[in-house]
């Protein structure tokens, strides 16, 4: 029973937990500030249900990562309801914020007019392809929207993890190097294979800097999209003493025909992990390029080091 001073004697008495002080106190969660741009993911290559499912699972991750986000998809070659186009979804952006802003003016609330990017557009890749970013710039700029584009998601070492947990998923890492057994089918020499041209190759060596020094293995990158590039590489591995090749695709999976990484692999003669899909850290990236475009950058999602 409780008395006008407090609980009753002898009763336990709760006591709200003090604000922990000092560089240990839990930072405050980030939420997206209100009427902040939309997240609009753009998604390339052929639309599919897979793709779809991959494309949904990336925004799910950006949006419990980031509460309140208005996470949207548009497809570079979609054109319908289903598989809504990057332009028709920038589109809709704009209308709805328009909208919104008529409404609270019709209530009577005294609002500022909407400024600023009506979305930030956010391409799903891994490497540059200058092919696939201007059919983005185009969609963006047909939209007649104000948008923000950002860089693409590499090179960066949670890329680096990405892969060397596809290549320990088909077996051809081990998912722990300190620990002791071995995998016997384990590579001793990665062909990184991109999409994109000299420009995506460079910038897939740089992640690939990184996943040599979780494999301890020589990495390698090389283009899918050059003729020779894969079976150079190869050679180049073979030669300074790799047998075990293993080829690791440093891609998300849509922007290419995944028939043309089981050439590639036949091609080196070796076996190959599958895309990077849609590994937690490809939605943590997207809300990095989001965020930081929007100058609201949370502290920058850090990769596992390898052991």
């Amino acid at each position: 029973m409780s008395t006008p001073t407090g609980p009753a004697s002898g009763l336990p008495v709760r006591m709200p937990r003090p604000r922990q002080p000092g560089r240990h106190r839990r930072p405050e969660p980030l939420v997206a500030p209100e009427d902040a741009p939309a997240l609009v993911l753009a998604v390339p290559g052929t639309p599919s249900s897979a793709t779809r499912s991959l494309a949904d699972e990336v925004v799910s991750i950006a949006r419990s990562e980031l509460p309140g986000l208005d996470a949207r998809i548009g497809y570079l070659d979609g054109d319908n309801e289903e598989f809504p186009s990057l332009t028709s979804v920038l589109a809709h952006a704009a209308e709805e914020r328009t909208a919104r802003y008529e409404q609270a003016r019709a209530a009577g609330s005294d609002v500022k007019e909407p400024d600023g990017p009506v979305a930030v557009v956010v391409p799903l890749l891994a490497g540059p392809d200058s092919a696939l970013l201007r059919q983005v710039r185009q969609a963006v700029m047909d939209s007649r929207v104000a948008a923000e584009l950002t860089d693409v998601l590499g090179p960066h070492p949670l890329l680096a993890e990405a892969l060397h947990v596809r290549l320990s998923e088909a077996g051809l890492a081990r998912a722990d190097r300190a620990r002791l057994f071995t995998v016997a089918t384990a590579a001793d020499g990665i062909i990184l294979a991109s999409v994109g041209g000299d420009e995506a190759v460079q910038a897939a060596g740089i992640t690939g800097m990184l996943l040599a020094a979780r494999l301890a293995v020589p990495v390698m990158a090389a283009a899918l999209d050059q003729e020779g590039s894969i079976a150079s590489v190869a050679d180049q591995l073979r030669n300074a003493g790799s047998q075990q090749l293993a080829l690791a695709p440093y891609l998300i999976g849509p922007e290419i025909d995944a028939s043309l990484v089981e050439e590639a692999a036949k091609e080196a003669d070796c076996p190959a992990s599958e895309p990077l899909g849609p590994y937690p850290a490809i939605g943590k990236l997207a809300l990095a390029k989001y965020t930081t475009a929007l100058g609201i950058a949370p502290q920058q999602p850090q990769s596992t080091p390898a052991r």
